[in-house]
C-alpha cells in the first residue's frame, strides 16, 4: 500500500539520473558504490545484463566492480547466477541499524502503536526531500500490512513524518519555495500538496500544533498521524514517529482523538528541552 521508491532506473538518493553520461563517467570506487547501492534496489537479486543497462556503463566495467563487491564480501551471486547482497553487508547494515539508539529506544512504542491501533507505525527520518524509514512494526499477524519497508522512502511533502519534519525546517514560503526549487513536486494523489503556498499553510499549521497528518495525500485509501520525536536533540527533532492507517479502518480523527495517549507513549522523548 505504502509506495518506496521502485528500482525503476530513474534516480538514486540525491535525485540525479541513474542512467546514461552521468553513471558513465562515474570511475573507480565511485563505480564500485553505484553497482553496490543499484544492487540493493534488487532484493531478489540482478543479472549482470539488467545492472549494465540500468546503471549505463561498459558491461566489463560493471564485472570489475561486482567482482571487487563480491571478494569483499558485500555482493554474491546465487544458484541461478543473480547478483544479490552479500553477508557482510547485510551483517554490517543490521549491526549498524540495531545500534541506532532511537531505533532500539523507540522500538517498543512502535509495538504498542502497532497492537493499539491495529495499524502500521513508523520511525522516520528526513533526508533532503523525502522522508527515511528507520523503523518500522506491522499490526498483529492477520491483518492487513502496508508495502513499506525499513531503508524505504517515499516523497517528505506527501508524508506526515516528511510534513512535520520540513515544518521544523522551512520558516517561511520562500524557504519552501526554494526547498522545491525548479523540480515540481510529486502528485502521487489528488490530494498531495504540490504548491508552495498551500504547503506551507500545512506546515506552519503543523509546528503550531505539534503534530501534522497526511490525509490520503501520499496513497489514496491510507492516512497518517505524526508526532516528533526529540532523540538526539532537545530542541529539534531527529524523526518522527507516525501511525499509517487504512482510512476505512481508521479515521484520521481516530489517530487524532488519541493523541494524548501517543504523547504519553512517547514520554520525554516527545517533547523538547529548552
Amino acid at each position: 500500500m505504502e509506495h518506496t521508491q521502485p528500482p525503476d532506473g530513474s534516480t538514486d538518493l540525491g535525485g540525479k539520473s541513474r542512467t546514461g553520461a552521468d553513471s558513465g563517467r562515474l570511475v573507480g570506487s565511485d563505480r564500485v558504490l553505484a553497482v553496490l547501492k543499484e544492487l540493493a534496489r534488487y532484493p531478489d537479486g540482478a543479472g549482470l545484463e539488467e545492472l549494465t543497462r540500468v546503471i549505463g556503463s561498459p558491461k566489463p566495467t560493471v564485472h570489475r566492480a561486482l567482482g571487487a563487491l563480491r571478494r569483499a564480501g558485500l555482493a554474491d551471486r546465487d544458484e541461478h547466477g543473480r547478483y544479490v547482497l552479500g553477508d557482510e553487508f547485510l551483517r554490517m547494515a543490521f549491526a549498524h541499524h540495531e545500534a541506532r539508539p532511537e531505533h532500539v529506544r523507540l522500538h517498543p512504542i512502535l509495538e504498542t502503536l502497532a497492537v493499539r491501533f491495529g495499524e502500521t507505525a513508523h520511525y522516520a527520518v528526513l533526508d533532503g526531500r523525502e522522508i527515511v524509514y528507520r523503523a518500522k512494526v506491522d499490526p498483529p499477524t492477520g491483518a492487513f500490512r502496508l508495502s513499506s519497508t525499513v531503508g524505504g522512502r517515499n516523497p517528505a511533502h506527501a508524508t506526515g513524518v516528511g510534513k512535520l519534519l520540513l515544518a521544523y525546517a522551512l520558516g517561511s514560503v520562500e524557504e519552501v519555495r526554494e526547498w522545491i526549487g525548479a523540480t515540481e513536486l510529486e502528485r502521487r494523489t489528488a490530494r498531495t500538496r504540490c504548491d508552495a503556498a498551500a504547503l506551507y499553510a500545512d506546515l506552519r499549521a503543523a509546528r503550531a500544533r505539534g503534530y501534522a497528518f497526511d490525509d490520503q495525500e501520499n496513497e489514496t485509501g491510507v492516512n497518517c498521524l505524526a508526532l516528533p520525536v526529540y532523540a538526539t536533540s532537545p530542541t529539534v527533532p531527529s524523526g518522527a514517529v507516525s501511525v499509517s492507517a487504512l482510512a476505512c479502518r481508521t479515521s484520521l480523527a481516530a489517530l487524532t482523538d488519541a493523541l494524548d495517549e501517543i504523547r504519553a507513549l512517547l514520554g520525554p522523548l516527545g517533547e523538547p528541552h529548552r
